[in-house]
């Protein structure tokens, strides 16, 4: 891009290089409340003279998230979106309603790099990171097109947020800035497949969020088949972060188990996770994994579910089996990209 791209910026940048305009503070919070309104042009921003308009346009580029398609499941009224960027690329992110708000998954890279075998996104490969505007638009977008507000994010669409480290926590900044949308912390959600040392660091940031850790086994060795990441951070060095993380925010983690049957649904892997997590505040939120073309992975069925929950509850664990939205419209997330750029659009991600 030859223009900056402003939605990135802070409310304390952007006032900084307006004031280096010659204009004055006030200008940068009208801009900044626009730009968190999700407007996609400046003429959008009538209070501001028209002269101003032109000169920010002439150096800046306002990115978006435009919706290319979008799919609504007559179940339950979930809403998956395939977005278009700037440059051409697609991400997904899906809409949820819930007793308690309404919530939505976006994805922080178009593509991921972890290539977890039950996880659609990873098969379509990495194409690159996405900047705080770009993810923040996806809020925006979806909370325009259902004319409502959006109380809860989660970072658990394409790609692993912690590999996308710095423009992610720009995208929190931005999302809970008083003077933008003004989001609780406590509202947000951010999934890692366990990049250990980016973990520590979010730990010493201290911030309010909660951290879902996608374990998915309760050894090295399942761990290693589904998830290749265990190979650079194996569990014991992740349940140590982990550990850290609780202790230094105060904050339960909540960890994500695929359920997949006959490799790691046993009543020996359910008392092997109780082990693992004793000492930890944390939640385990149970997913019945689904269907992955070419692994022949099956969910696990209801009684092997509730069998499980039962030992980790019998073990002081607290754990529920996630509860499933959107399966008519293959709501989990690189299903409607990989079908949208040519792929066959049945693997499965969490």
């Amino acid at each position: 891009m030859d223009k900056l791209d402003i939605k990135s910026r802070t409310l304390a940048e952007l006032a900084g290089e307006l004031a280096g305009l010659g204009l004055p503070r006030y200008r940068a919070g009208q801009v900044f409340r626009w730009l968190s309104r999700g407007v996609t042009s400046f003429e959008e921003m009538s209070d501001l003279p028209k002269a101003l308009r032109e000169q920010l346009a002439e150096r800046y580029v306002i990115l978006g998230a435009e919706i290319e398609r979008r799919q609504v499941s007559q179940m339950d009224g979930t809403i998956k979106y395939l977005f278009r960027l700037f440059d051409g690329e697609h991400v997904e992110s899906v809409v949820m309603r819930y007793h308690y708000g309404i919530s939505i998954c976006i994805s922080t890279q178009v593509g991921c790099k972890m290539n977890c075998s039950f996880c659609a996104t990873g098969k379509s490969g990495f194409s690159r990171n996405l900047l705080a505007s770009e993810i923040l638009s996806q809020v925006q977008s979806a909370s325009i097109d259902i004319g409502e507000r959006i109380s809860h994010v989660v970072l658990m669409g394409m790609g692993e947020p912690l590999d996308n480290y710095e423009n992610v926590l720009r995208f929190l900044e931005l999302i809970t800035c008083p003077e933008g949308m003004n989001l609780s912390m406590r509202a947000v959600s951010l999934s890692t497949c366990g990049i250990v040392d980016k973990i520590y660091d979010l730990a010493d940031k201290k911030l309010q969020l909660t951290l879902s850790v996608s374990l998915h086994a309760p050894n090295d060795k399942i761990r290693s088949q589904t998830m290749p990441v265990n190979k650079r951070w194996p569990i014991q060095e992740l349940m140590k972060a982990c550990r850290y993380y609780a202790r230094t925010t105060g904050r339960r983690i909540s960890f994500e188990y695929a359920m997949i049957a006959g490799l790691n649904d046993s009543d020996a892997c359910a008392r092997e996770l109780c082990g693992r997590l004793r000492g930890i505040l944390a939640h385990v939120n149970l997913i019945p994994v689904n269907d992955v073309t070419g692994t022949g992975y099956k969910k696990s069925d209801r009684t092997r579910q509730k069998r499980f929950v039962q030992i980790l509850q019998e073990h002081g664990v607290t754990a529920t089996v996630r509860r499933t939205l959107g399966a008519d419209i293959e709501a989990s997330c690189g299903q409607l990209r990989r079908k949208h750029e040519g792929g066959s659009g049945h693997e499965g991600s969490l």
